[in-house]
């Protein structure tokens, strides 16, 4: 089968490109931004890229033109397959008929920490001899690719609330029809396709719907959104974690005894930082014991977990300042994230370094949650190139810990006329913030 993927250069699009590659498929691509690394890594599975959406391209004649969601009424290649009836559907939908028949997909959602939930598990799986298939929304480092088939029966796939296709505006994980799924977390986001958090609670219970009686149900037992999902309706097995009465951890998020139902279990040693990375190991417990792997097998292969990249990533360090690189946006995740470092070096500064970047931030929904998310960092700078709302006023209650430019080259001045040896510098953003990382690191290393 020949496919042509509209929007093949994003994270997930990317994913299935190499799915099908692999699977045997001929695989062509284009985007409107053909870039490495993502462009890269295409091109050495031998997958012909095209920058744009030019009507040329439909002289390829492909089986199946697969639309990813960034494409949208209007587009001049997606206009020309409508207007010449050809063949056509949306990336989850592709997949869940050529790649997940007949699979036990186990699919983590979640607000957060789905891309880290998701290789952990699939490394746990991998560690026990599973051999499963997977698809993430990053690089796990302990495989070095962000998808394949795998060669056993299991496929663990990060699970995206975001919607399918113009044509299709339900959330990705419908198509997916898990046996286990995760249900991580869940907070109002995607604000820009969302109108409120009950919108994504119906998104979510039409998940629940999928789950066969057999299959299982891993909910976060903290969360009242979830528990408001499932009220709904469910007619699975259901495994609570971060509740007595179901899997708990007790110690520090880096060294934990795991308890279920209130016996101990297992005990994790890794290198992971932050409470909500002990949460996602817990729903990882419960999700490969579904599938036969026990917590003690859980817990050896999570000791030689190693998180996906732009997780409190070290980039570098520079006259004693060290330079991290994370991917939070939301201003819950930038409250973990930062918590997660602050338990790692106590007193030292922490210098956070963020960008509003995501269609939610931009819109200025959660602004008033960025003095909270920002409370355990010393100094705070925010770019705020592109925003239509006062950043500045946003974070007024932080007073003078708080910094806002709009251009990031200022915002590097501002952060390194402050660093001094032994501080921390936390950037954050689910982009590429302009390079700002080896930005740092150049002006820190020219201040001697």
């Amino acid at each position: 089968m020949h496919i042509h993927i509209l929007g093949i250069c994003g994270t997930f699009m990317g994913g299935v490109a190499a799915l099908a590659r692999e699977a045997g498929h001929r695989v062509t691509g284009c985007d409107a931004g053909v870039y490495p690394p993502m462009s890269d890594q295409l091109r050495q599975l031998g997958i012909e890229l095209i920058e744009g959406y030019d009507t040329d391209q439909l002289e390829l004649e492909p089986d199946v033109w697969v639309v990813g969601n960034v494409v949208s009424r209007g587009n001049p290649l997606m206009e020309a397959i409508l207007e010449q009836g050809l063949r056509y559907t949306s990336g989850p939908q592709w997949l869940a008929e050529e790649v997940l028949q007949g699979r036990h997909v186990l699919a983590v959602a979640g607000t957060h920490g789905k891309t880290t939930t998701t290789s952990m598990l699939a490394w746990v799986l991998e560690h026990a001899g599973l051999a499963p298939g997977f698809l993430v929304g990053g690089v796990p480092q302990n495989f070095g690719v962000s998808a394949r088939l795998g060669s056993g029966r299991c496929f663990v796939i990060e699970a995206d609330e975001y919607d399918t296709a113009f044509f299709d505006k339900r959330s990705k994980f419908v198509h997916y029809r898990p046996r286990t799924a995760v249900l991580n977390n869940l907070e109002f986001d995607h604000a820009d396709i969302f109108e409120d958090l009950a919108a994504i609670e119906k998104q979510f219970h039409h998940l629940v719907r999928t789950v066969p009686g057999s299959g299982r149900l891993v909910v976060n037992g903290r969360e009242a959104s979830l528990s408001r999902v499932l009220a709904r309706g469910c007619w699975s097995g259901i495994e609570r974690f971060g509740v007595p009465a179901g899997w708990s951890a007790v110690g520090e998020p880096h060294a934990f005894d795991v308890l279920r139902d209130g016996t101990r279990v297992a005990r994790v040693e890794w290198d992971l930082l932050g409470e909500h990375n002990q949460m996602n190991a817990l729903a990882v417990f419960a999700a490969a014991d579904h599938v036969g792997v026990g917590p003690e097998a859980t817990a050896r292969a999570l000791g030689e977990f190693r998180n996906v990249k732009r997780r409190l990533e070290l980039r570098g360090e520079s006259q004693g300042v060290k330079v991290y690189d994370d991917f939070a946006h939301h201003p819950t995740a930038i409250r973990t994230t930062i918590d997660g470092l602050r338990r790692r070096v106590g007193s030292e500064r922490i210098l956070a370094v963020f960008e509003p970047r995501s269609n939610t931030m931009k819109l200025g929904t959660m602004k008033a949650q960025l003095p909270w998310s920002l409370e355990q960092a010393d100094l705070a700078f925010c770019h705020a190139g592109g925003l239509g709302w006062d950043a500045a006023q946003a974070l007024a209650p932080m007073g003078e810990r708080a910094t806002v430019e709009d251009d990031i080259d200022r915002l590097v001045d501002r952060v390194v006329a402050v660093a001094r040896p032994g501080d921390h510098v936390l950037c954050m953003s689910n982009g590429g913030f302009g390079g700002i990382h080896t930005k740092l690191l150049r002006a820190l290393a020219q201040t001697r």
